[in-house]
């Protein structure tokens, strides 16, 4: 392997200081713009490499900031990525993404690896079976600031950045029963996650408003994959009495619950009205083309990057900031569309 190339081979070519040619590749005003040239001109011919890790440990900082996620293969959350990319390149930062497939086992390993990465900061949207935080422990004693978005556990040194999924999942609902829906099935994800629970308890409580009865039967709580959405339909197409409505929680699943139904008979929406959540791409391409929740992915990262900077630039607490709830809206399309007052 060839030798990696340092400021001292530099400055025995030049016959210059080892200073001035620090100086120099540092951009320092002291040394005249002549020699500036010359020197990175030699530093470029002789393929030195800056020594960012040297650099990074005098100065406690990396500029990286690590993110871990619990699926890569999501449209919503590529967009949150995308946000975060955004707001972290314009600031002279560097992101370090990793997944945790959904177990909290590899979420552990991945927030060691952050951890023993030295990122300054570490933003996280938690796996389906995480419990509890202990992992990120060794952050909140070291001050690395930790900032949960999307799918959040709270905790009182710790910012988190949400949707009101209540507010979206009872105008998810609420939308489904002005349609004329009586009987409405809500197909969702692991409970034991904000965004799933909050979203169940906005059904419930449209129900509860407009005077319809909770059944524990039309709820179903699955993986939110394209299976899922399969199995749904098939379970409504057994059931003796079958419902009017569905109101799933992610658009892709909603999308092949909509197309087996549209497969076993089922008329979309004069049979059955359906809605999902996050406003994909895919839910604009469907036939009919579904009513759902636009959920702001790419506003979500972009806040949640420009916090946690701003947190290590002075500039926001995020310790004392604890939750930052984004705008959520309902996006009415065909298949919801029963009423003709649309």
């Amino acid at each position: 392997m060839e030798k990696e190339i340092t400021i001292y081979d530099i400055a025995k070519r030049l016959k210059l200081s080892p200073a001035t040619v620090s100086r120099a590749l540092n951009d320092h005003p002291a040394i005249n713009s002549d020699t500036k040239t010359l020197i990175t001109a030699m530093a470029r011919q002789m393929g030195y490499r800056t020594n960012t890790f040297a650099s990074n440990l005098r100065r406690q900082r990396t500029n990286t900031i690590g993110v871990i996620v619990p699926r890569l293969n999501s449209n919503f959350m590529s967009t949150v990525l995308a946000g975060m990319e955004k707001v972290a390149n314009e600031a002279s930062y560097n992101l370090i993404i990793s997944q945790s497939l959904e177990s909290v086992k590899k979420e552990i390993a991945n927030a060691k690896t952050m951890f023993n990465s030295r990122v300054d900061g570490l933003l996280v949207s938690v796996a389906y079976d995480t419990d509890k935080i202990d992992h990120f422990e060794a952050f909140i004693k070291k001050g690395i600031p930790l900032l949960f978005f999307d799918r959040v556990i709270e905790h009182k040194q710790c910012t988190s950045i949400v949707i009101d999924n209540v507010k979206a999942g009872y105008d998810a609902v609420t939308h489904l029963i002005e349609q004329g829906c009586r009987r409405i099935m809500h197909v969702t994800g692991n409970l034991k996650r904000n965004v799933y629970a909050d979203r169940l308890a906005g059904y419930q409580q449209a129900l509860r408003q407009h005077g319809l009865p909770y059944d524990e039967s039309l709820v179903m709580v699955t993986d939110l994959s394209q299976e899922a959405g399969t199995e749904a339909a098939r379970r409504i197409q057994n059931m003796p009495e079958r419902p009017d409505g569905v109101f799933v929680t992610n658009d892709f699943c909603a999308v092949c619950c909509l197309i087996t139904l549209k497969k076993l008979g089922f008329s979309v929406p004069d049979d059955i009205a359906v809605v999902g959540f996050n406003d994909d791409p895919v839910s604009q391409v469907v036939e009919p083309d579904l009513t759902t929740i636009h959920y702001p992915g790419a506003k979500m990262g972009e806040v949640a990057a420009q916090s946690l900077i701003n947190h290590l630039n002075g500039l926001l607490d995020i310790q004392t900031t604890n939750k930052i709830i984004l705008h959520s809206e309902l996006v009415v399309r065909h298949s919801s569309l029963k009423s003709s007052s649309y």
